[in-house]
């Protein structure tokens, strides 16, 4: 008897910016490659195996790059401007949980943010939230308390301190780098690591790093779930709230029924195309096309008719599962400007015929995208507008891994169809 399960699907990054060959050394590379993989292959070895959740995998995987000082989230977070750490998590699922997403922010005790996410979103199934009550947004002491009342590792400040990062807030405020400053914040540091200034993510001299980490999972049960991680931009505002905990903005998860427009009661007026046919196919607009190269057809959806509603072979309609979840990574103002999560995700649902995410995603994260257009005459001077997507659309019973950027490149890797482990920075390899 053939499964009914989906096979289960993973996708992963780690941070998206003005990456270039030039400033991307290949010690560099290698070294995010190796954190790529090594996370991606645990978690896919655990969403393997029976009963896996993408809560629980998607929760496992941003753990692991929390804990990874080569990445902005967790240990290795970026600093304020006013020299502290505020972290920012989300999580959220396409089905059966009653919060179905949660953020938190400001947060400043916790060694694993997503992990804080994880528990608001679960428990809030309780009558009282575990706490937190229905909502789905917290932030500073208030997170940080519920924290530790939940049994989460609390960690002091110097836990999150690395050399890295605490150069590159000293060089971003014009301000000394020097020996003795380190040794004292050394001193103070729970367990620093000197990991040389090196970032490919900025130039040192239009913006400063951009990376959030993410990853999205689809299990053998149907269930999307997003899960996204950051410590925020460096030298942001003490206060500042980014994207990253922000629904429909940095991420978004959902799952609706896709049903046959065909078999509803109602006539659909069908719009005259003002485009060229060409781009009408391209945007998988298959109908309007077909309408005007064979003129016999109606300029109106069919109506079905009495004869129709008994006939011996209705109409069937699709009445499938349909859902998409989405985790972004690049300037954290223009996701919130343009509600990027959200947004690409309806460009999804709402489309007749359903546009496949991987369109939507480039239509919103792709070059000269919404993401882009939304900088206007900054674009490429301040880092406004740039990032990218990482998603996977579940439809007719299956999975579809999807990714794109506009900036110079995105760290990703995924299992392909084929169930093998990939990883790529730029469009091309590198």
């Amino acid at each position: 008897m053939k499964s009914s399960k989906t096979t289960p699907r993973i996708i992963i990054h780690g941070g998206a910016g003005n990456i270039t060959r030039d400033n991307l050394n290949k010690d560099a590379y290698q070294a995010y490659r190796s954190a790529l993989l090594s996370t991606l292959q645990s978690s896919y070895a655990l969403l393997s195996k029976p009963g896996a959740t993408a809560l629980d995998i998607a929760t496992h995987a941003v753990s692991m790059l929390e804990d990874n000082p080569l990445f902005n989230a967790g240990h290795g977070a970026v600093y304020t401007t006013a020299g502290t750490h505020e972290l920012e998590a989300s999580i959220m699922v396409s089905k059966g949980y009653h919060k179905r997403g949660v953020g938190v922010m400001e947060v400043s005790a916790v060694k694993n943010p997503i992990k804080l996410a994880r528990e608001m979103l679960i428990r809030g199934e309780e009558a009282d939230g575990g706490g937190a009550g229905g909502h789905v947004q917290l932030a500073g002491e208030t997170a940080n308390t519920l924290a530790e009342k939940w049994g989460l590792e609390i960690v002091s400040p110097g836990y999150y301190w690395t050399k890295r990062r605490w150069d590159e807030h000293r060089r971003g405020l014009g301000r000394s780098t020097d020996r003795e400053t380190y040794r004292k914040h050394k001193r103070r540091a729970d367990g620093c690591e000197d990991l040389g200034a090196h970032d490919p993510s900025w130039n040192g001299y239009e913006y400063l790093p951009q990376g959030t980490v993410g990853a999205v999972v689809l299990d053998g049960d149907g269930m999307l779930c997003v899960a996204t991680s950051t410590g925020g931009l460096t030298n942001k505002l003490p206060g500042r709230i980014g994207d990253t905990p922000t629904l429909g903005a940095g991420f978004w998860a959902e799952q609706w029924v896709e049903e046959n427009p065909f078999d509803r009661p109602h006539a659909m007026m069908y719009q005259q195309p003002t485009t060229s046919p060409a781009a009408r196919l391209v945007n998988g607009d298959f109908s309007s096309v077909l309408q005007e190269c064979l003129p016999s057809f109606s300029t109106y959806l069919p109506l079905s008719s009495a004869e129709d509603t008994t006939s011996k072979q209705p109409a069937t309609p699709l009445s499938a599962p349909h859902g998409v979840a989405l985790s972004g990574t690049g300037n954290s103002d223009s996701f919130l400007k343009t509600s990027a999560a959200r947004t690409t995700s309806a460009m999804t649902r709402f489309s007749f015929p359903p546009l496949p995410l991987a369109v939507s995603v480039s239509r919103m994260a792709g070059p000269n995208g919404m993401l882009q257009q939304s900088a206007e005459d900054r674009w490429k001077k301040t880092g406004e507008g740039e990032g990218g997507f990482i998603g996977i659309e579940y439809r007719f019973g299956q999975g579809t891994v999807v990714a794109d950027f506009n900036c110079g490149g995105m760290f990703r890797a995924w299992v392909d169809d084929a169930g093998n482990a990939q990883m790529m920075v730029f469009k091309e390899e590198f």
